[in-house]
C-alpha cells in the first residue's frame, strides 16, 4: 500500500502489527490522526488488517522479519520515504514457545530469543536518527513475565531482557529528546495463546485495553517521559 507523503500529521511504525496488540495500536493511532506503518511476517494477515480497516491512505503495510536488520531498516526507510518523518516506533513483535528450559524443545528457542530480544534492539537502532529529528518516542511491549519469575520460563527471560533494554535505552536517548516507554501487559486475549492450545484461566485483558495504554503514553505532553507501565487484569495475582 502507498501512504500519503504529506508531513503534517505524526507517523508511527509498529512491528508485529498484523493482529493482536499491534493491530489494536494501529487502529487507535489511525483514529487519533496518525499515519501508520505496520510490519509483520504474514503478508496475508497484513492484507487482512488493511482490508478490515478500509484500506486507508494513512496505512502502510510491509511484510518482513523483525529479527532481520535489513528488513527493519527497509521498513524505516520506506516509512520515511512515504511519510517524510517518524515520531513513534512500537516494538511489538514477539511470541512464546510455551515450554520450559528443563523440559522444552530447543528447536523453537532461537527464533523466540531473536524476535523478542534482538528485534526491539534492531528497531531502536534503525529508527533512532529519525526519532532525534522529531523528538519522538520508543515503545517496547514487554510482559509482566519480565518482572515476575516463572519456573523454567525462557519466554519470561526474554521479557526480562526487554525490561533491561528499555531502561538502558532510556539512559542513552533521553538527552536526545527521545522518550522511552515500556508497556508490560499481563494476560491478554490475543493470538499469542494459539500455540499454547487454549486461553489461560481467569479474566483476560483485551488487545484494545493494552492499546489504550500505548496510545496514552504516546500522547503525553512534550517534555514528559512515562517509562514503565505494567497493566494486569483484575484477578491476576502474579
Amino acid at each position: 500500500m502507498t501512504g500519503s507523503t504529506t508531513t503534517a500529521s505524526p507517523v508511527a511504525l509498529i512491528t508485529g502489527g498484523g493482529s493482536g496488540i499491534g493491530a489494536a495500536v494501529a487502529r487507535q493511532l489511525l483514529d487519533a490522526g496518525y499515519r501508520v506503518t505496520v510490519t509483520g511476517r504474514s503478508e496475508a494477515r497484513l492484507r487482512g488488517l488493511a482490508a478490515e480497516l478500509g484500506d486507508p491512505d494513512a496505512l502502510l503495510t510491509i511484510a518482513g522479519n523483525a529479527a532481520e536488520y535489513g528488513d527493519v531498516q527497509a521498513a524505516v526507510d520506506t516509512t520515511l520515504k512515504a511519510y517524510g518523518r517518524l515520531d513513534t516506533v512500537v516494538a511489538n513483535a514477539g511470541f512464546a514457545t510455551h515450554d520450559t528450559v528443563a523440559e522444552g524443545d530447543p528447536a523453537g528457542w532461537t527464533e523466540m530469543v531473536l524476535t523478542n530480544v534482538l528485534g526491539p534492539a534492531l528497531l531502536i537502532r534503525a529508527s533512532v536518527d529519525a526519532l532525534k529529528e522529531t523528538r519522538g518516542r520508543i515503545v517496547l511491549v514487554g510482559s509482566v513475565a519480565g518482572f515476575v519469575p516463572g519456573p523454567g520460563n525462557l519466554y519470561g527471560a526474554t521479557k526480562w531482557a526487554v525490561t533491561g533494554l528499555a531502561e538502558n535505552t532510556r539512559r542513552q536517548v533521553t538527552d536526545w529528546g527521545i522518550g522511552v516507554t515500556h508497556i508490560a501487559p499481563g494476560r491478554v486475549e490475543t493470538p499469542f495463546w494459539d500455540s499454547y492450545g487454549s486461553l489461560p484461566p481467569g479474566h483476560l485483558l483485551t488487545a484494545d485495553q493494552i492499546a489504550d495504554s500505548v496510545v496514552w503514553a504516546v500522547g503525553q505532553p512534550a517534555g514528559v517521559d512515562v517509562n514503565t507501565v505494567v497493566v494486569r487484569p483484575l484477578g491476576q495475582p502474579n
